[in-house]
């Protein structure tokens, strides 16, 4: 019915609804969730229809939008599970591009899961790989440019990064191979379009072959046109055996390409959770992407900020949450989320995450950008002329002095 409306009775409804919803709760004190279980459900309700309910249940704030909601902002949510799952022998991937999540213009999201023994195959890509394991241990191989090489076992919580055009490796051990989640400094970044070694060689003509590599063209055998991808090995012997094979005569490149992030200690340490930040300035390897792994305690929230430098990839690990975000002139949208889906916040745009479940709320936030930079509001309002503050939002001396005076990251 809505859509038969013309755009200045819409405009007129949508302004109503958003004054009178706004005047019940100054009126009567009433909550968020109040008036959504009284006037404000009432009025969105579908007598003579029936919604999705699994949809219904997972994103109780799209279907019934808290009061201060308005406007139109175009979702900021995908979830992996709805990604296409490209199965493999050796394990599976699908991913989230701007392809499904427009707004993500910047970044783009793969998950794999490899078997122990699964091989993602030697590769590279014009786009930066960043990384987080989530799920069980992978050996990982790159080279540099100078030739020098690169092996090492990663577990769960460690990231990596390979830089454009750097070929690199991944292959699951035991007892139960991995999971992980790939990250690539372009939104239109495809998966699928990596330049793959076997593809490489199965269109390269074996005469070539054997002048390049000094054997006989015999010693190739055919290849699959569209080359391996993600395949089962064999299982990779002791970790110091293959470094030192692999260095040969060059030793192993200058630049680590992993770091343990959850060895860290936290950046910050709230009684409401915790968060790591980690860029170039202490992980040299990854100098395009900057990134906060966020614990939310039940209860807590990521402050009320924004980001200057660049926009904001989210991928939410465990947990239930949701995220308001304002992109002004009135316009503000709130959307739930959970584990495996993908969120984004153009840069500038305010925001906030509250955690809305029972247990932990974790999730990372990306950047392309090599400084990880946020502003507070909260350290923002207090680090102005106090009377300015005041005058703006009519609050007491005294409210003011109560505000964080510092930024908090993660509120209780």
């Amino acid at each position: 019915m809505a859509e038969s409306l013309n755009p200045s009775r819409r405009r007129f409804l949508e302004l109503g609804s958003a004054a009178l919803a706004s005047g019940a709760l100054a009126a009567h004190g009433q909550t968020q969730q109040e008036v959504k279980e009284g006037e404000h459900s009432s009025s969105a309700s579908l007598p003579r229809g029936k919604e999705n309910a699994p949809l219904f249940d997972e994103n109780p704030d799209s279907a019934m939008p808290p009061a201060t909601d308005h406007g139109s902002i175009p979702t900021f949510k995908y979830p992996f599970t709805l990604a296409h799952k490209r199965i493999e022998p050796g394990g599976w991937t699908r991913q989230v591009t701007v392809a499904d999540l427009h707004v993500a213009k910047e970044i783009a999201g793969v998950q794999m899961r490899l078997i122990a023994g699964g091989i993602r195959e030697l590769h590279w890509h014009r786009a930066s790989e960043w990384a987080l394991m989530l799920y069980g241990n992978a050996r990982i191989t790159c080279i540099d440019p100078d030739g020098r090489s690169f092996v090492d076992d990663v577990k769960e919580g460690d990231i990596w990064n390979f830089p454009s055009g750097y070929p690199h490796s991944i292959q699951g051990l035991g007892p139960d191979g991995c999971e992980f989640l790939l990250v690539f400094d372009d939104g239109s970044f495809d998966e699928y379009e990596t330049v793959l070694l076997t593809d490489w060689m199965g269109h390269t003509p074996p005469e070539v072959l054997a002048k390049n590599f000094g054997v006989p063209a015999s010693a190739f055998p055919a290849l699959p046109p569209e080359g391996r991808y993600i395949f089962p090995g064999t299982m990779p012997g002791a970790l110091g055996a293959d470094q030192k094979a692999a260095q040969g005569n060059l030793g192993p490149s200058r630049l680590p390409f992993d770091f343990r992030l959850m060895e860290m200690p936290p950046t910050k340490k709230t009684r409401g959770g915790e968060v790591r930040i980690v860029d170039g300035g202490n992980f040299k390897a990854s100098p395009q992407i900057a990134a906060a792994h966020v614990i939310l305690h039940p209860g807590g929230l990521r402050e009320m900020h924004w980001h200057p430098n660049a926009d904001e990839w989210q991928y939410f690990v465990k947990g239930k949450g949701r995220m308001t975000v304002f992109a002004a002139a009135g316009r503000a949208r709130t959307m739930d989320f959970e584990q495996g889906d993908v969120g984004y916040v153009q840069q500038t745009f305010p925001h906030y995450i509250e955690n809305t479940g029972d247990t932990d709320l974790v999730f990372l936030e990306l950047f392309k950008d090599s400084r990880y930079q946020d502003v507070s509001l909260a350290n923002w309002l207090t680090h102005v002329p106090a009377q300015l503050v005041i005058d703006h939002l009519k609050i007491s001396q005294a409210t003011l002095d109560h505000f964080p005076h510092e930024e908090t990251v993660v509120m209780p």
